[in-house]
C-alpha cells in the first residue's frame, strides 16, 4: 500500500497481515504514518490523498479505488476501530445505549428491540458497574475510561473479524489503562478477533501484542515477534525506539537516551559507563546544594530554609448543579492539604484523573482560589492576594501545560508569545524595553533548543516537542523561581518526551529552579523528581523520597498505582 498527498509520500510500499485472532503492534513516532495506515484500511482517509495497493479484509476485494458507501457496510461488522480520544469519536447528543444499538441496526444483525437490550449486555460485557444507567446516560457524564470501554463494546458489537485500536489508552490514568487493556486483550481472544494495535507506548504494546511493526518515514523498517524484536532489534531506529522508552536507562551523562543518541545503548542494561546503576536524576545529595532526599541544603547554621511552597489545611470544593428539581452536588476535590515543598526540589505529584492533582497546582499558580486553609508560594500569600500580589507571584512562578497547542495562541508569532510574561508590569526592569525583549526571547529560544528563525513562525508550523519548547521557553523569559508543569511530557512520542525530559533536567539545574510536576507516568516522575507525593481523592496518602516510594511503597493506593505501571523490562521477562 502507497498513500500520497500531491507530491508527497505519506505511506510508501508497506505490506502486512493480520491474521484471526493475531494481535499485531503498529508503533513508531508521530509522522512515521502509523495512522495512515489504520485509515486507509478502515476506507477512512480523505478523497484529497492518492492510495494504491491492495487492501483486503476478510475475504473482501480489494478497496483501494472503491467509494465510501461501498465500504461503509463493512465498517462496524467485518471491521471496527476504537479511536484515541473517545468524547470526539461518541455523539454528545446522543444516550450511550443508543449509539451502541446503532451499530447493530443499521448493519441488520438486530432489531430495535434486539438491539437496545444487546446494547445493555454489551455495556455490562465491557465493565461498566451500571450498564442500565450508563446505557441511559450521555458521553459527558461518563468518566474517560468508562466512554472508551463504550467505544470497545461499539467496536465489538457485531463480532468484527478485525479490530483496530489507535492509541486506545493514551490518554488514561495508569490504572485505567490496566483495566481496558485487559479487558480488550479477554474480548478479542473470546471472538477471535484480528488486533492491530497502534501506539508509541512500547511497554504496553508488548503486553498485548504477540507481533510488531516498526514504522519510520512511511515504511515498514523491522517487524517480528515481541521477544525478538524488543530484546535484538535489527535496524538501528527500532534500537533508538526502544532506548528512548527506557526510562531507567541513561548515557555516560546521566541523559535520557534519544533515537538519534541511542548508539550506545544495549536492550536490558541497567548500568552505565561509569559502572553506576543507571535510571533517574542522581541522588539528590550529589547534586551542589541538595541534601538527600530532595530539597536545598541546610544552611551553615544547621537550620533548614524557609520553604518555597507551603500549603496548610488546603481545602477546595466545587458544586455541581442538577437538572431541574434535583438539587446540587458539592464535590470535594481537595480535603485539608498540608505540604511543604524547600527552594531547589524537583517535587513529582502522581494520582489518577480526579485526585485533585491538577487543582492543586491551579491554587498554586493562583489560577483559582482554594477554600479554605493557607498557601504560600515564593513568599507570597497565594489564598486571598490582591491582582497586584498575584502579579507579583508570577514574577516568581511560571507554569507549563499539557497541551502547548491549547497554551500558545494561534495568531501569535513565537517571539511574541514568548516575550507576553514580560509584558507584566511585574517583571518590568531595566533592559526590558523593545530591544531588551527580543535579545531575551531569541536568548531564551537558543537555550530551548530552538533555531533562531523561531521567532517569526507561528504554532502550528511546528511539530508537538516543539510547541512544548516554546512553551518552555516562555515560562522561563522572565526567568521564575518556581515551575510548575502539568503533564507536560504525557501527549508527546517517547523520543520527543526524552528530549523534553533533558531539556527540563539541564534548565533546571542551571537555573536553580524548584519544580513541581504533575504526571499520572510514574516512569517520568521517578526518572525527573527528588520527592513525590501521591494524591487519592484529594488528600496525600503518602509522601517521600522517590525511590523509596517506588520501591518500598507503604500505603495500598500507592502500590496499586505502581503495579500498574507498564514497564517493559518486566513484561518482556515474563514472556
Amino acid at each position: 500500500m502507497t498513500v500520497r498527498a500531491g507530491a508527497s509520500t505519506l505511506v510508501e510500499d508497506v505490506s502486512f497481515r493480520v491474521e484471526r485472532g493475531e494481535r499485531v503492534g503498529l508503533i513508531g513516532e508521530s509522522g512515521s504514518g502509523k495512522s495512515v495506515t489504520a485509515m486507509a484500511v478502515m476506507g477512512l482517509l480523505s478523497d484529497s490523498l492518492d492510495v494504491a495497493g491492495d487492501i483486503r479484509v476478510e475475504g473482501s476485494p480489494n478497496l483501494v479505488g472503491r467509494t465510501d458507501r461501498q465500504i461503509a457496510p463493512l465498517r462496524g461488522q467485518r471491521m471496527s476501530m476504537v479511536f484515541q480520544e473517545p468524547m470526539t469519536a461518541l455523539d454528545p447528543l446522543q444516550r450511550v445505549g443508543a449509539q451502541v444499538a446503532e451499530v447493530m441496526t443499521i448493519h441488520g444483525t438486530a432489531g430495535r428491540a434486539a438491539a437496545s437490550a444487546r446494547a445493555v449486555e454489551l455495556l455490562g460485557t465491557v465493565g461498566l458497574p451500571d450498564p442500565e444507567y450508563a446505557a441511559r446516560a450521555y458521553p459527558h457524564q461518563l468518566s474517560g475510561g468508562q466512554r472508551q470501554r463504550v467505544m470497545i463494546a461499539m467496536a465489538l458489537a457485531n463480532d468484527p473479524a478485525l479490530l483496530v485500536a489507535d492509541e486506545p489508552t493514551t490518554a488514561l490514568d495508569v490504572t485505567v489503562q490496566r483495566q481496558v487493556l485487559e479487558l480488550l486483550l479477554d474480548l478479542v481472544r473470546e471472538r477471535d478477533t484480528g488486533l492491530l494495535f497502534i501506539t508509541h507506548d512500547l511497554a504496553v504494546v508488548a503486553s498485548v501484542c504477540e507481533r510488531v511493526l516498526v514504522m519510520e518515514r512511511g515504511r515498514i523498517v523491522e517487524q517480528g515477534p515481541i521477544s525478538r524484536v524488543f530484546t535484538a532489534p535489527e535496524h538501528p531506529y527500532t534500537r533508538g525506539l526502544l532506548a528512548a522508552s527506557d526510562l531507567e536507562a541513561t548515557d555516560a551523562d546521566g541523559r535520557l537516551f534519544t533515537v538519534a543518541t541511542a548508539g550506545a545503548y544495549v536492550p536490558g542494561r541497567r548500568v552505565d559507563a561509569a559502572g553506576r546503576r543507571a535510571g533517574g536524576v542522581p541522588d539528590a545529595g550529589a547534586r551542589d546544594g541538595a541534601t538527600p532526599g530532595g530539597g536545598a541544603a541546610a544552611s551553615t547554621a544547621g537550620h533548614a530554609p524557609a520553604p518555597v511552597v507551603r500549603v496548610a489545611g488546603l481545602t477546595k470544593t466545587y458544586t455541581r448543579r442538577g437538572r431541574l428539581l434535583r438539587g446540587s452536588k458539592r464535590i470535594e476535590a481537595l480535603g485539608g492539604l498540608d505540604l511543604e515543598i524547600a527552594a531547589g526540589e524537583r517535587f513529582g505529584i502522581v494520582g489518577e484523573s480526579g485526585s485533585g492533582k491538577s487543582t492543586l497546582l491551579r491554587i498554586l499558580a493562583g489560577l483559582s482560589r482554594a477554600g479554605s486553609g493557607e498557601v504560600e508560594v515564593a513568599g507570597v500569600r497565594v489564598d486571598g492576594a490582591s491582582e497586584r500580589e498575584l502579579g507579583m507571584l508570577r514574577r516568581q512562578l511560571q507554569i507549563v501545560f499539557q497541551d502547548p497547542m491549547g497554551s500558545l495562541d494561534p495568531r501569535m508569532r513565537v517571539r511574541d508569545i514568548v516575550a507576553e510574561p514580560l509584558l507584566n508590569p511585574a517583571n518590568l526592569r531595566a533592559g526590558a524595553g523593545g530591544e531588551g525583549r527580543r535579545e531575551l526571547v531569541a536568548r531564551v529560544l537558543e537555550q530551548v533548543g530552538l533555531p533562531a528563525d523561531a521567532a517569526e513562525r507561528y504554532p502550528h508550523e511546528f511539530s508537538g516537542g516543539q510547541r512544548q519548547r516554546i512553551s518552555i521557553a516562555r515560562a522561563l523569559v522572565c526567568t521564575p523561581r518556581v515551575l510548575l508543569a502539568d503533564e507536560p511530557v504525557s501527549a508527546l512520542d517517547v523520543s520527543v518526551r526524552a528530549q523534553v525530559l533533558n531539556l527540563l533536567a539541564d534548565l533546571i539545574d542551571e537555573a536553580q529552579l524548584t519544580l513541581v510536576f504533575v504526571s499520572h507516568d510514574l516512569g517520568v516522575v521517578r526518572y525527573l523528581c527528588d520527592r513525590v507525593a501521591v494524591m487519592q481523592a484529594g488528600r496525600i496518602v503518602e509522601i517521600g523520597p522517590t525511590e523509596e516510594i517506588y520501591e518500598r511503597p507503604q500505603h495500598p493506593y500507592t502500590r496499586s498505582l505502581v503495579q500498574a505501571s507498564p514497564s517493559l523490562e518486566a513484561v518482556l521477562g515474563e514472556r
